[in-house]
């Protein structure tokens, strides 16, 4: 495996051969020009381990020393029984805890208990050796435990094979998150280090009790038909991170409830989530001596533990172990359905935190890195994601372990649906694959290589007849960084949706005027039937955008015909190069009065076109009253003002094209003949140039108009002209 990639762009170059702080900017300042690797894991104190190990990880070669601490004296007050191995994770019943984790490779484990004091000082409260006899069902491990779990969290200890030629990665001096904990507890604060200036601290996982309960208050799912839905990609910390926002708990979930208006009055009526599973926003952190402030992984597209919300957007942090993130989170949730609006989450099943095999043991890799990672055949990780490392989303296994996270998401968390991230990996055949463990039995022909594109992936077929998960929105990005892209193709049941790349560039191309557009561009407002109809599926199985978080802002998009990435501090060597933009005449925000009404027209345009297609419109956050990102397209690093909405931009009274954004919503939400649930045919549609009736198909044509009939039998009543 041959891997050419940055050390920080989320979208990387591949080949495969086979923030500011809540305390604000000063105090952060002060740790200026200190760099942390997230490669110098504290490690937590072990009994065999000398007084002084060296780290496994590595960080520019040099190896990195930890102090170990010796344990405390066992407590012995925990009553310990067998187990079940059935369900996974840490469940409270029966007056305890049941613990039970899946580990094929390893050779023994034990359950560490950490109280949250003894978290801050790298210690083992309680540790409890798993016999394989009596603790092992299988390939499980459980136990039971009755007692005091009070400011109690766990992680497991497992020891085996350390040979990364073979793909095993165990390390019995690393403990390592349970992949099914509801919390993960770490940092308190969002772009606080840690302990000892530490930006990868010891995670453990919450331990929950059975009598946590939060108020529903009776909510119930809204279900809008997806033909309906106004979709609105945010980010959550951004969303009210900026100190225009004027709520308690800036860039948290409370805020967010207390801007659930703002959408409201847009006409939104259901936001995508950006990533809000657990993930360490000092995954980059380093001095930015472009913007002197530092490097985060601001968008969180690099998952730590998929079933728990990330703590550090919730205004209670690690407060209560974690089970009062878990509550804001929910009352996000509530309140966004009482307002008539659903919640979608931003899921990135596709690779880890975890990266390649330079990258930390967190969790899979120390529980069973063969089995939920990619790898080839001497252990190296296959790197579809662009990230370091992939996901081995159709292994048995690691398929069961996404069906149960996305089910927990939408039973307890009320969620409405996903979003998948480079959805197209989880298409790509699992390292070891073989027809026996995924079909049952052997089948004749050579066998799928690792990564090989399956018309049927086990995993997609799992979620798509899944009798909770079919009723729920499936939107996939429909393909990877590897090179497999599948818009239109997507593998879909006829119930997933896609986000519509062709949708983006064909709209983008010709509505800056470049030649031969006209007629891809009639196919993109009729909801893209050249990429669906033929597949079985409908308008609404298109998912339209003209901007994403990942690019230019719609301001952005009328501004600058160059990325201007220099922010980032990668030499503007990073993101995306054909963007399909146009400055209208001169580029910069710096322009003439009549470059400037230009701008506001084209952006009208973008936006008009967005509301009159069919199938379903999503507006990225901010573009709403022209957020400029000042030509950056690969934001994912600044926790700053370049990605924090501007709520006094919005409430400038200069801000008409806000005003033109909610009545266009208003007058799809109104309209017929907008949201069909299928293709217009010639018996409704008729399509116009310069005349009546007379379309213009040519090459160079810059005008599409149509008339758009309700059969209803009035054509004044929902017509569209």
């Amino acid at each position: 495996m041959e891997l050419i990639q940055s050390a920080t762009s989320r979208f990387l170059c591949v080949s495969l051969l086979n923030p500011l702080p809540t305390k604000g900017a000063a105090e952060f300042l002060k740790f200026r020009r200190r760099r942390c690797s997230f490669h110098s894991q504290s490690l937590l104190n072990v009994k065999k381990a000398p007084p002084l190990i060296q780290a496994a990880r590595r960080d520019g070669g040099a190896e990195v020393e930890t102090a170990v601490v010796v344990d405390k004296p066992k407590l012995g007050k925990f009553q310990v029984t067998e187990g079940y191995p059935a369900p996974f994770g840490a469940t409270a019943s029966d007056g305890g805890v049941n613990f039970a984790v899946y580990s094929a490779n390893a050779v023994s484990a034990s359950l560490c208990l950490i109280s949250l004091d003894d978290l801050l000082e790298n210690t083992v409260t309680e540790e409890i050796p798993l016999d394989p006899l009596a603790n092992k069902t299988g390939d499980i491990w459980h136990v039971f435990l009755k007692g005091n779990f009070e400011d109690m969290l766990y992680g497991y200890r497992f020891d085996g094979k350390f040979s990364p030629e073979k793909g095993h990665y165990f390390d019995s001096s690393r403990i390592v998150l349970d992949p099914y904990a509801k919390a993960v507890i770490s940092r308190g604060e969002f772009g606080v280090l840690g302990p000892d200036d530490n930006c990868w601290p010891q995670m453990a996982g919450m331990i929950p009790a059975a009598q946590d309960e939060f108020d529903w208050e009776g909510d119930l799912p809204l279900k809008y038909p997806q033909k309906d839905l106004v979709i609105y990609e945010m980010h959550v910390r951004g969303f009210t991170r900026h100190e225009s926002s004027r709520t308690e708990f800036p860039g948290t979930y409370l805020a967010t409830v207390e801007k659930l208006d703002h959408l409201k009055e847009l006409g939104v009526n259901c936001i995508e989530l950006m990533p809000c599973h657990e993930f360490n926003e000092l995954e980059y952190f380093s001095y930015n001596s472009v913007l002197g402030d530092y490097k985060m992984n601001f968008w969180g597209y690099s998952t730590v533990n998929y079933f728990s919300p990330m703590t550090r957007y919730s205004s209670a942090g690690t407060h209560n172990c974690g089970c009062d993130a878990i509550h804001e989170f929910k009352f996000l949730v509530r309140e966004a359905h009482k307002r008539g609006i659903e919640v979608i989450m931003d899921v990135v099943f596709n690779h880890t935190a975890e990266g390649n095999e330079k990258g930390p043991i967190l969790s899979f890799r120390g529980v069973d890195n063969s089995v939920y990672y990619m790898l080839a055949p001497k252990g190296e990780f296959y790197n579809y994601s662009g990230c370091g490392n992939t996901f081995n989303c159709n292994h048995p296994i690691v398929r069961q372990f996404l069906l149960d996270c996305l089910r927990y998401w939408v039973i307890e968390m009320h969620v409405d649906g996903f979003r998948f991230d480079l959805a197209s990996i989880m298409t790509r055949g699992s390292s070891l694959w073989d027809p026996v463990n995924v079909f049952g039995n052997p089948i004749e022909g050579d066998l799928l290589t690792t990564g090989t594109p399956l018309g049927s992936p086990p995993l997609i077929d799992m979620i798509s007849n899944d009798p909770i998960l079919r009723e729920v929105k499936l939107i996939a990005e429909a393909w990877d960084a590897g090179g497999l892209y599948q818009v239109g193709t997507f593998p879909h049941w006829q119930i997933w949706s896609e986000w519509n790349g062709k949708y983006r560039d064909t709209v983008r191309q010709f509505i800056k005027g470049t030649d031969g557009f006209s007629g891809a561009f009639a196919e993109c407002l009729c909801g893209s039937p050249n990429l669906y109809q033929e597949g079985g599926r409908k308008p609404w199985n298109s998912i339209n955008f003209v901007c994403a978080h990942d690019g230019f802002t719609l301001a952005d998009l009328v501004t600058y015909n160059n990325k201007n990435n220099l922010a980032n501090g990668e030499d503007n060597n990073d993101g995306e190069n054909h963007n399909n933009s146009w400055n209208c005449g001169q580029e910069g925000e710096f322009a003439s009065v009549s470059v400037k009404k230009l701008r506001k027209r084209q952006m009208c345009n973008f936006f008009l076109c967005l509301m009159v297609s069919q199938g379903v419109p999503m507006i990225y956050m901010g573009d709403e009253y022209g957020h400029t990102k000042g030509g950056n397209n690969n934001t994912y690093c600044h926790d700053n003002y370049i990605n924090y909405f501007r709520w006094d931009k919005k409430e400038e009274s200069s801000s008409d094209f806000y005003r033109f954004c909610c009545l266009m919503t208003k007058f799809r939400h109104e309209c017929e003949s907008l949201g069909l649930n299928d293709f217009p045919t010639a018996e409704r549609l008729q399509w116009h140039g310069h005349n009546p009736g007379v379309p213009d198909w040519s090459e160079t044509s810059r005008f599409v108009a149509f008339t758009l009939h309700c059969l209803n039998g009035q054509d004044t009543d929902g017509s569209l002209w």
